[in-house]
């Protein structure tokens, strides 16, 4: 059963300026090995990040680095969830979030879809 759903769309270059202008928020946002990634792959991580919040409901006590996107040998994106995310999921009874990630004009976008039983 479908428990959320949440898309988002990112300007990889406003992302761009941002963490530019606010070099903390990369920190803030994203694990170390997300931050050696091409920006529309940041923007992506961002993104993807943005979209579980509001698939999950959007509760604001979700800590950013307790959703990881990590990249299957296949290239497909999965997440290594912890800490207050997986609470949220666990709360809802999900058993699954799915993720897909794009990129292309200047444009990052990802959606979530999460599951339970």
């Amino acid at each position: 059963m479908i428990l959320g759903v949440g898309i988002d769309v990112t300007s990889v270059n406003r992302f761009a300026e941002a963490l530019e202008r606010t070099p903390a928020l990369a920190d803030r946002v994203l694990v170390a090995s997300e931050r050696s990634m091409p920006m529309h792959s940041l923007a992506g991580r961002f993104a993807a990040k943005e979209a579980l919040a509001k698939a999950l409901g959007a509760p604001g006590d979700l800590a950013w680095h307790d959703a990881v996107v990590v990249t299957a040998p296949s290239g497909q994106p999965l997440w290594e969830l912890s800490g207050t995310v997986a609470a949220r999921m666990t709360a809802l009874g999900a058993t699954t979030a799915h993720l897909s990630i794009s990129h292309d004009g200047g444009i990052a976008t990802a959606i979530v879809i999460v599951e339970g039983p």
